[in-house]
């Protein structure tokens, strides 16, 4: 038989087998497979590709909402996962200790070349990875910090100051990227990005939404890893991602080369745990560094963004919480962390409000039993049996907007938090999973309050804001009619990149009297 017989013969038959293949795996994921009889979308239980999809249009939660609203509070989404939708089924995956993180957070590897305290399956890992950032942003840890804080918040109030004399409508959405990005570079690196200031290190914010965006396609559809098509996908935000880390890399030289306690960074609040502990290298200190900017900056921006836009859109609730910051302060330098301002309880209802309606990580944050775990006991989450292999999660974005726990919950509703009987205040907290719970939970949760805390309140004290006139007020919000979820005008929109991706909203400033004066003293 000649060369060209054969190679025929081969691509008749191999196509042939590749297709008998698939059949069989298709039928199984359908009639045989231990999740058949759960509902979901019909692609969904073929294939990852169905979450990929919605994952590459940044709107996978929107996707996941309307198929609890179709399929009930239990979803089959894609051939091995499970998405829930109850606060029962958020504690019993998320606190407990027999469930670790997915495996597809491996994928994460691509962008911090080592494992850090996000990517960590192991449990005993990530004991040790949250013991060592833990030290950087604990409480002794940001009060010794807040005053670099302070001064990168009132850079942000100068810059607010400018516009406002210049009649400039300000897009919050990338001056608070540009705040968050400043103070935490400082924290990690000790480094003065003066990304609020200058044109450097803005690119920066990009590169690491353009890796994000891409680990979270493969986080969905993991089987992009090993195909052809992942390379188009990892050249799209190539050149994106090499030159954050470009940037990255050279903050990491500057600091290498000064003393461990030259900055009060994440360096040198660790210093004293590394030494003489093996457990611990520098690596790792860089290594969760990485992790910090997007998940420090990305996540506090995005709620600060929210809660801006629902403010300039709430004139009552607007002025409630001015007053309260009026009222309780004496000047601008005693808006600083302590007891009075957390004791601000409406400015706290409103950033939980604000985090409860448009929260910054709003997908599904996937688990599964540990590989070690014995099975003595079956693994149940909200009734249900869980089979071995399955990954299961609760999607926060639906869970947030689910009237079971939160009645009307596309309304800006801060009241709602201080309001009402103990039991639907237990309901609500028990629903509320912003920075999610258990020992997974962000260790930065109390940074992320006092960084917006002292934002909302000081400008608050020096200005007066309101929603940009025309069209421009409208950016940040859903476009009535819209077919894909994004069809409410008064909710901050957010793009899932696993982290989120916002725009807006546009704000027009003004100074209140002579408060601003001391800005420019300052």
């Amino acid at each position: 038989m000649s060369t060209p017989e054969t190679l025929s013969l081969i691509a008749k038959y191999g196509t042939s087998i590749l297709a008998t293949y698939w059949l069989a795996v298709f039928a199984y994921r359908l009639l045989l497979h231990p999740l058949s009889n759960y509902p979901g979308p019909f692609l969904a239980k073929l294939t990852g590709a169905y979450a990929g999809f919605y994952a590459g249009a940044q709107r996978y939660h929107l996707a996941t909402q309307r198929d609890h609203h179709k399929y009930g509070p239990v979803v089959r989404i894609g051939p091995n996962r499970l998405v829930f939708n109850s606060a029962k089924a958020l504690h019993d995956i998320y606190d407990n200790d027999r469930v670790v993180k997915s495996h597809v957070y491996l994928v994460t590897l691509g962008f911090t070349g080592t494992i850090n305290i996000f990517s960590a399956i192991d449990k005993a890992v990530h004991r040790s990875k949250r013991k060592l950032i833990g030290a950087g942003v604990s409480e002794r840890a940001m009060r010794e910090f807040e005053p670099t804080m302070v001064e990168q918040v009132n850079i942000f109030l100068n810059l607010i100051l400018e516009s406002s004399r210049a009649s400039l409508p300000v897009n919050m959405s990338d001056r608070c990227k540009r705040l968050t990005m400043d103070i935490i570079g400082l924290l990690a690196f000790g480094y003065p990005m003066r990304t609020q200031t200058e044109q450097r290190y803005r690119t920066l914010h990009d590169g690491i939404g353009a890796s994000n965006a891409h680990n979270n396609i493969l986080m969905q559809f993991p089987r992009l890893q090993s195909r052809a098509i992942a390379y188009p996908l990892h050249w799209i935000t190539l050149n994106a991602q090499k030159e954050a880390f470009s940037l990255i890399e050279n903050m990491i030289k500057t600091r290498l080369s000064e003393a461990n306690d030259a900055r009060r960074d994440l360096l040198a609040q660790v210093s004293e745990q590394m030494e003489g502990n093996p457990e611990f290298r520098q690596s790792d200190i860089w290594s969760e560094a990485l992790f910090l900017i997007p998940a420090g900056g990305d996540t506090t921006a995005a709620a600060m963004s929210a809660l801006f836009f629902y403010l300039s859109r709430d004139p009552e609730r607007y002025r409630k919480l001015a007053d309260e910051i009026r009222t309780t302060f004496s000047s601008s330098g005693d808006i600083r962390g302590g007891p009075k301002l957390s004791g601000c309880q409406y400015l706290r209802a409103c950033i939980d409000e604000a985090l409860r309606i448009s929260p910054p990580v709003n997908g599904t944050l996937w688990r599964e039993l540990a590989a070690d775990d014995d099975e003595v006991q079956p693994f149940i989450v909200d009734g249900h049996v869980i089979p071995r292999g399955t990954q299961v999660g609760v999607n926060i974005y639906t869970l947030h907007h689910n009237p079971e726990y939160f009645p009307d919950p596309y309304n800006f509703n801060p009241e709602r938090w201080l309001e009402g009987d103990d039991d639907e205040k237990r309901r609500m907290k028990d629903a509320f999973a912003p920075f999610q719970i258990g020992y997974r939970g962000c260790a930065g949760k109390p940074m992320a309050y006092l960084e917006t805390s002292l934002v909302l309140a000081r400008v608050l004290w020096y200005f007066d804001f309101e929603q940009s006139p025309g069209e421009l007020g409208e950016l940040g919000g859903g476009k009535a009619g819209d077919k894909t979820g994004r069809h409410r005008p008064e909710e901050y929109q957010m793009y899932d990149i696993f982290a989120s991706y916002h725009d807006g909203p546009s704000l027009v400033f003004h100074p209140r009297g002579a408060f601003c004066d001391e800005l420019t003293a300052k």
